[in-house]
């Protein structure tokens, strides 16, 4: 019997960046870049589509504690711990992205189902975010009243998304969202002519380091 030849799995993100790669690494079958030319001090919009991300239903949030991390218990809120970013969409459903770059496997259950090549995943951070967001959507993603990182659902750009402010500070901050697969490039279209005036640059993964914080992965 012949030997059977494995072909790796070759996945795409669904964003393409005006800018030339300077630095990438292979990671579970993605090309990731972790640098871009000429990517400035910001603000950046960085792709985060190759982090994996599951939508969850049909379980017990008040008793169910993936990697050790309690569930939000209220629709809109958030838990992020050891890079892993829990928002709470409804009474029976919530989302999971694990920003800090190590592939985690979901517990095993039915209740997750994989959406990481089904979505895009972008960040938008910097000084004048406050400024790009209100020309890209009505929604007062920067309430006080609201403790970030906090959970938003409607239109950005016109699409349909989930937004999260990870953090803010003087006009400034970071916003992490995500949106279908087939808006990726209409939405970086957007963002960008958006934050023109600002300076807003593509940037590659190491980039997210310097405006969001990760604690030990688990």
């Amino acid at each position: 019997m012949e030997d059977i030849k494995v072909i790796p799995v070759r996945r795409h993100s669904p964003v393409v960046f005006p800018a030339e790669p300077v630095k990438t690494e292979e990671r579970d079958g993605w090309t990731v870049v972790l640098k871009y030319e000429e990517e400035g001090p910001g603000p950046h919009l960085i792709d985060l589509s190759h982090r994996s991300k599951w939508d969850v239903q049909g379980v017990d949030f008040s008793n169910s504690s993936p990697w050790k991390i309690k569930y939000p218990e209220k629709p809109g809120t958030c838990v992020y711990d050891k890079g892993i970013l829990i928002n709470r969409l409804n009474r029976t459903q919530a989302s999971v992205w694990h920003l800090s770059g190590m592939l985690q496997n979901p517990p095993e259950d039915n209740a997750f189902t994989d959406m990481t090549d089904a979505v895009t995943c972008l960040a938008v951070a910097g000084k004048g975010l406050f400024l790009i967001v209100e020309k890209l959507c009505a929604l007062d993603l920067f309430d006080p009243k609201h403790v970030p990182p906090h959970l938003i659902q409607g239109p950005f750009a016109h699409v349909t998304c989930q937004l999260v402010v990870m953090n803010r500070n003087d006009g400034g901050g970071t916003l992490i969202f995500t949106c279908s697969r087939g808006y990726a490039n209409d939405m970086v279209h957007a963002v960008l002519e958006a934050g023109n005036t600002f300076g807003i640059r593509p940037a590659g993964e190491n980039a997210l380091d310097q405006w969001i914080s990760f604690s030990e992965n688990p």
